[in-house]
């Protein structure tokens, strides 16, 4: 394996959820002893512009620091001096009727839809319990993907392993 981390671009169209949550979750687990063997970032191709409320909830009650997270537009990861792409994975709700971004500058693609937590409305126990629900359906998502042997696989066959990921418990 090499020193170069596998990027993982996780896109929604506000960013300020789901794909936060999916930021977190490849970065908390994607390292290895010796750096980082996975490094993700997120996006949104009409970025709300703040994190929600509620993914800051969550992150901080997982003891992790939220000052990182924003809602930042895909621009950012398609420009001249943006990192380079090795999968972008959208997780909007097609079943919802969300209109998923297209990402281009990626040679692998996955779709990880899920619904959105952000769309609850209640207490803020509800909508946090929501929030549980996204991350525990991604955390298993991503647990699935760092357990495939990446260097043994050519492109359909992680295509394959992608789209069987995506069509795990939860799929939207």
């Amino acid at each position: 394996m090499s020193d170069t981390a596998f990027t993982v671009l996780v896109l929604c169209t506000g960013n300020s959820a789901r794909s936060i949550l999916g930021e977190a979750l490849i970065n908390q687990l994607g390292q290895s002893g010796s750096g980082a063997r996975v490094r993700a970032f997120s996006a949104g191709s009409k970025p709300k512009g703040a994190a929600h409320p509620g993914a800051l909830r969550l992150l901080a009650r997982r003891g992790i620091d939220t000052a990182p997270f924003r809602s930042k537009s895909w621009d950012e990861f398609s420009g001249p001096g943006a990192p380079a792409i090795d999968l972008a994975i959208t997780v909007c709700g097609n079943a919802a009727g969300e209109a998923c971004p297209v990402f281009l500058g990626s040679p692998l693609k996955a779709h990880w839809g899920l619904p959105d937590p952000a769309d609850v409305t209640g207490s803020e126990a509800e909508v946090d319990a929501a929030f549980e629900e996204t991350w525990r359906l991604l955390e298993m998502r991503v647990r699935a993907f760092l357990s495939l042997d990446r260097a043994a696989m050519d492109a359909p066959a992680m295509q394959a392993a992608l789209a069987r990921i995506g069509a795990m418990e939860g799929a939207a």
